[in-house]
């Protein structure tokens, strides 16, 4: 049989044959360092959206573990009024704090360098 009257073949390909694309890896949202504290409100307000809702752990690229102790730690804040339970659209944002907040953010930041300083030495 003439190769032009042969039926046509497709090339073989395999069927799930990945391409060896490189790709970056990205670096995790929560440093070995940081504590997952209800006090540490600018960590916290990484893992909220606008609305005020708890993001996913898919979102965030977090491990289970992270996730539980992110959510009871925004849970805490909320019950302290440290965040807002929700973020109306009038204005409550989530980067304004309450005085009563601002202080004791103040006194746990004075603390963690204390800390720093204490395990530097």
């Amino acid at each position: 049989m003439d190769k032009s009257k042969r039926p046509f073949r497709k090339s073989k390909q395999r069927p799930f044959h990945k391409s060896k694309r490189s790709f970056r890896r990205r670096l995790p949202p929560i440093q070995p360092g940081d504590r997952i504290d209800y006090r540490n409100i600018s960590l916290l307000c990484r893992f909220i959206s606008d609305q005020g809702k708890i993001l996913s752990r898919r979102r965030n690229k977090v491990t289970l573990k992270q996730q539980r102790l992110i959510t009871i730690a925004i849970k805490q804040a909320r019950i302290l009024s440290l965040l807002p339970f929700i973020n109306t659209a009038t204005g409550v944002k989530i980067k304004k704090l309450t005085a009563r907040a601002r202080k004791k953010v103040k006194s746990y930041e004075k603390k963690e360098k204390s800390t720093v300083r204490d395990d530097n030495k």
